[in-house]
């Protein structure tokens, strides 16, 4: 069993936590919300599960420290505004970003951590909380193959698989492209079904279509009860979307995929910015439905 720090306790990194209790390790959480971390504790409640008042001290005598805060400028942030957060760590301390950080930020991350001769693996997920209770996450790692293949040991705990994919920063580059046909097609779903109920189709028969046709991919099944009920619990707000949207816009231009991008980005860029500015931005994606929905029986 292992020794583990988790900065960022905010949904995935709870999740993720809660799983490597139960499969047996240490585990020291550390968030920039201290209320946070005591709440989770209490939920927990175990003996293995040890709140750090510090990133230094949770760090401490730490086998592997998994980041999971929503942007990578928080895990800069995090683990060098305070000189001294790495001075005391384990030799042979792997830190993850599981991060959507980007590829630039966790290429800079890596080059700190190089420096201090501290090891790195770019291990971004695809998957949700549900997906973490449920063993099914994806990592797409990268960084030295034989840290990556260290931590995927540790990520047997929560993912059912980790993909290795080279060098630090190839990781982000597949997320942002994972997320870019998931943030597609969510923007596609909420348009479909403010097409529909528009038309007097109820969601839910709509749903039921979506279901057994063609467009039946996983995305589609495990949101369903996002779409239909508003109460369903924020999995991805629209403000992280929009965040995630920029990074991929950056990346495909900054790859010479057309001059400012691809077109399609810039459509759902557009789309989830007007849900946005319209008091939409802590909503969950699916929300961008009924942002839709007024607007088409209008």
């Amino acid at each position: 069993m292992k020794t583990v720090a988790i900065l960022g306790i905010g949904k995935m990194g709870a999740a993720i936590t809660k799983e490597l209790i139960a499969a047996g390790h240490n585990v020291k959480i550390w968030n920039r919300t201290s209320n946070t971390a005591h709440e989770l504790a209490k939920s927990i409640a175990s003996h293995n599960l040890e709140i750090a008042d510090s990133p230094k001290s949770a760090l401490s005598n730490a086998d592997f420290a998994i980041c999971a805060f929503t942007d990578g400028k928080a895990t800069e942030e995090v683990l060098f505004s305070d000189p001294t957060t790495l001075d005391s760590v384990n030799s042979n301390l792997i830190i993850c970003e599981m991060g959507t950080s980007g590829v630039e930020k966790v290429r800079t991350i890596n080059e700190k951590l190089l420096k201090k001769k501290i090891r790195f693996v770019d291990a971004p997920v695809s998957g949700s909380v549900v997906t973490v209770a449920a063993h099914q996450l994806l990592v797409m790692a990268s960084g030295n193959s034989e840290d990556v293949a260290s931590c995927s040991d540790l990520f047997q705990a929560f993912a059912k698989k980790t993909l290795y994919l080279g060098a630090a920063g190839a990781g982000q580059v597949m997320k942002l492209a994972v997320n870019l046909v998931v943030h597609e097609l969510s923007a596609a779903v909420s348009e479909s079904l403010a097409i529909a109920t528009a038309n007097g189709i109820e969601p839910k028969a709509s749903y039921e279509v979506f279901e057994e046709s063609v467009i039946a991919a996983p995305f589609v099944k495990y949101k369903k009860g996002a779409f239909l009920d508003p109460q369903t619990p924020v999995a991805m707000r629209i403000d992280t979307v929009a965040k995630d949207l920029r990074l991929i816009h950056e990346l495909a231009a900054a790859s010479g995929i057309g001059e400012a991008g691809l077109e399609a980005i810039q459509s759902v860029q557009a789309i989830y910015a007007r849900a946005q500015s319209d008091g939409f931005a802590e909503a969950d994606m699916s929300a961008l439905f009924r942002f839709l929905a007024p607007r088409s029986r209008s």
